[in-house]
C-alpha cells in the first residue's frame, strides 16, 4: 500500500497496524477530530509510513459476524491531510481497501463493508471510493 506526497508526486509506502494504548497519548482530537478512546472498546487501526511512528490516518471497525460485514465506526486522516492543501493523497483509500481484505479474509463471499458517512462527505466517498447508498436513507 502506497500513498502519494502531492508537492513531489513521491510514491510512499505505508503500513496499517493496530493502534495501541501508548498510542493514544498522540491521537488528539484536535488533529484527528474525534474522542478516540472512546472507541477502545472496538479495532481501531493506524495508517503511518513505513519506518515513521506519525499516524496519518485512523479507522475504528466493528465486526458484525451475523450480518457478515464490517462497519467502519469512525474513519480520519490528520488534519494536515485534508482538503485542497493537504500533504498526502490516498490515506482514506487505503484504509477502506484495508478493511475491505479484512472482510473479505473473514467473510469470504459474503464479505461487506459499510459506513454512515456524515452528508457532506456522503457524495466524495460514492464518487472517489465507489461505494454504494444501501441499507436505511
Amino acid at each position: 500500500m502506497n500513498i502519494i506526497e502531492l508537492s513531489s508526486g513521491k510514491i510512499i509506502p505505508v503500513e496499517i497496524i493496530p493502534v495501541i494504548e501508548e498510542d493514544f497519548k498522540n491521537i488528539s482530537k484536535k488533529r484527528y477530530f474525534f474522542d478516540w478512546k472512546k472507541e477502545k472498546a472496538f479495532n481501531i487501526y493506524k495508517l503511518m509510513i513505513k519506518g515513521e511512528s506519525d499516524i496519518l490516518g485512523l479507522a475504528s471497525i466493528e465486526i458484525i459476524p451475523s450480518e457478515w460485514r464490517i462497519h467502519i465506526r469512525l474513519l480520519t486522516v490528520s488534519i494536515e491531510n485534508i482538503g485542497e492543501n493537504k500533504r498526502y493523497d490516498k490515506i482514506i483509500g487505503n484504509l477502506i481497501a484495508f478493511i475491505s481484505k479484512l472482510s473479505v479474509k473473514e467473510f469470504a463471499e459474503l464479505a461487506c463493508v459499510s459506513l454512515v458517512p456524515k452528508t457532506a462527505i456522503a457524495k466524495h466517498y460514492i464518487e472517489k471510493y465507489n461505494m454504494n447508498v444501501t441499507g436505511k436513507p
